[in-house]
């Protein structure tokens, strides 16, 4: 009995994210109110406090969706290569990610840390599973980093958790450049977006190497 009552109360809250999911990708997290959520669940408000106790909890559970598909497409990903080429496999997975998962991608991307986020204060599992499956996708790019710079490969300044920071943040830069601006890209230069992505991640890393030519 208590395990059907502790189902029952997945399916619900599951199903509240849904609705969120729903109307954060179509409407837009700030347009989105409590009562549109109540209505696209089904769930009266008092039902839907209980199991959520705000948007912002919502929003978190929404990238651990994320972060859950993109750290399964890089672990289906994984072989057994040069670290150069794991590195470049893990840059065009997270391309691919950004592919087939958009919204999932923009809602990782575009989150604003807040200094709230870090204060201690009442836990929120929804928020401490979503950073610590986000630390889970920066270790794997710190740990390759890492790799290459005790091989003698990558520079050892700066060090990997700033160059795995300079790289993530340089990835996104380049990943939303060839969405936004595909068109103009494609217009008046010819180049295709899976190009100019492909070339962005040769001289990114390339800039991290200590010998700049050869395989790296």
């Amino acid at each position: 009995m208590a395990s059907k009552r502790a189902q029952g109360k997945e399916i619900k809250r599951n199903k509240v994210i849904d609705a969120a999911e729903h109307l954060f990708f179509s409407k837009g997290f700030a347009q989105t109110t409590m009562d549109d959520l109540c209505a696209q669940a089904h769930l009266s408000k008092r039902t839907l406090y209980v199991y959520f106790n705000s948007k912002d909890q919502l929003y978190f559970e929404i990238m651990i969706r994320g972060y859950k598909q993109l750290i399964t497409m890089l672990e289906e990903n994984q072989q057994s290569l040069p670290v150069i080429d794991r590195l470049k496999q893990m840059a065009y997975t997270v391309y691919q990610f950004s592919v087939l998962y958009p919204d999932y991608f923009t809602a990782i991307f575009s989150y604003e840390n807040r200094a709230a986020d870090f204060e201690k204060g009442v836990p929120d599992a929804s928020k401490e599973e979503c950073y610590r499956l986000g630390e889970q996708v920066f270790q794997k790019l710190t740990d390759l980093i890492e790799e290459g710079q005790n091989s003698g490969i990558f520079r050892r300044k700066p060090d990997a958790v700033q160059t795995a920071v300079i790289l993530w943040s340089c990835l996104h830069g380049i990943l939303n450049t060839a969405k936004v601006k595909k068109n103009y890209l494609a217009s008046f230069h010819s180049i295709p977006s899976d190009s100019l992505i492909r070339q962005a991640f040769e001289v990114i890393i390339r800039s991290i190497c200590i010998d700049s030519g050869g395989d790296c």
